[in-house]
């Protein structure tokens, strides 16, 4: 198979889909590999180090799309992108279509096979191509809020671990998932007083035995939610439901209960945001405020730790996509249905329930469309 890796466009965003050693997983496979002059340099790989690894170094991403049988990349395409798409070639990346309606017409219309890192499940259910992006996020999550909170940023100019004889900060998290579960290590590790509410008992258990009295747990409610966020200096937007739209938990009047210059981090905001408030941001322009409370809402947050990102997301997507350059994609597909989990759409029909729902559209089950 002719797999290809291009530069990503978005803005502010310097991971890549392959690696120099990923290259060479498939090189050793017996594939073709096209890399996109300068693709890898945001992550820290040079040209030098595909060309070593057996890959042909393209100019423009254009001459990949026409080329490649699958598109190996980390980023949903943007717009400039969407013509480029053939009928039939793979696009393996992440998607997040749910939120993203035109996205998902030009997927239809491409009538390409689009697989969702994102929805691919494994053995145990869990989400190993997100788990990696969503640790990285929940931990950055908190690094970013703390800048956040300082003065010169727009914040309160708070400290989170406080000191001897002043209040530590409040930090809540919303969802104990993997990127809450992330946030929380590293906001308990930096001794802010914390909380966290989920829906989901068992984790909410999970993360009391770790960290024991250092940390608070509620059952998330309504009436929980407007109780807390008065009290927060700094608020996790964790929220997810795989593949479908982020309920928005935080709606716009708790802004006006909140502390003027408390921070909302909406790292939901991939799949529509946790707050009814966020809208998508860019590393260069991060932050909004509104009824003084500083919105935090990047959609690609583990790029700006890129070197980090791009290693530990082919860590999870390699072998996957191993798997369906050397079976082919139906075979590949057949074979691993946590893999079939993520395919959201095959030749023009939508093939994942949650995008389906999200956008009133017809849905085909996988296992039909393989028929």
């Amino acid at each position: 198979m002719k797999v290809g890796t291009v530069t990503e466009i978005k803005k502010h965003e310097y991971r890549v889909g392959l690696t120099p050693k990923g290259v060479e997983a498939f090189v050793k496979h017996g594939h073709e590999v096209l890399v996109q002059k300068g693709a890898g340099e945001g992550s820290a790989f040079p040209d030098a180090l595909y060309k070593a690894a057996g890959a042909k170094i393209v100019d423009k991403a254009e001459d990949i799309f026409a080329q490649a049988d699958m598109i190996y990349k980390v980023k949903e395409p943007l717009e400039a992108e969407y013509k480029l798409i053939r009928e039939g070639q793979i696009l393996y990346t992440y998607l997040h279509l749910a939120p993203d309606r035109l996205l998902t017409d030009a997927l239809l219309k491409s009538k390409c096979i689009g697989i969702a890192f994102e929805t691919i499940k494994d053995s145990r259910g869990q989400l190993p191509c997100l788990i990696p992006m969503s640790q990285i996020a929940g931990r950055l999550a908190i690094q970013e809020g703390a800048k956040y909170l300082e003065k010169p940023f727009g914040g309160r100019g708070v400290l989170l671990s406080g000191v001897p004889g002043v209040p530590k900060a409040e930090v809540v998290v919303l969802g104990a998932g993997t990127v809450g579960a992330n946030a929380v290590k590293i906001a308990v590790g930096f001794g802010a007083r914390v909380t966290v509410l989920d829906v989901n008992l068992q984790k909410l258990e999970y993360l009391e035995d770790i960290y024991g009295a250092a940390l608070n747990t509620q059952y998330s409610t309504p009436q929980n939610i407007d109780a807390i966020l008065p009290t927060a200096d700094l608020v996790i937007g964790a929220v997810l439901i795989p593949g479908s739209a982020t309920p928005q938990v935080i709606k716009k009047a708790h802004l006006k209960t909140m502390k003027p210059g408390s921070v909302i981090v909406d790292v939901a905001i991939d799949q529509g945001g946790s707050s009814e408030a966020s809208h998508v941001t860019y590393h260069d322009n991060p932050v909004y405020t509104e009824d003084g409370v500083v919105n935090y809402c990047v959609g690609n947050m583990p790029g700006a730790v890129a070197n980090t990102s791009t290693l530990a997301l082919e860590n999870a997507t390699l072998n996957y996509g191993l798997a369906i350059a050397d079976k082919g994609v139906a075979a590949a597909l057949k074979a691993d249905k946590g893999l079939l989990e993520g395919l959201n759409t095959f030749k023009g029909k939508v093939t994942y329930k949650g995008v389906s729902d999200a956008h009133g559209l017809p849905y085909v089950p996988a296992t039909e469309v393989l028929s």
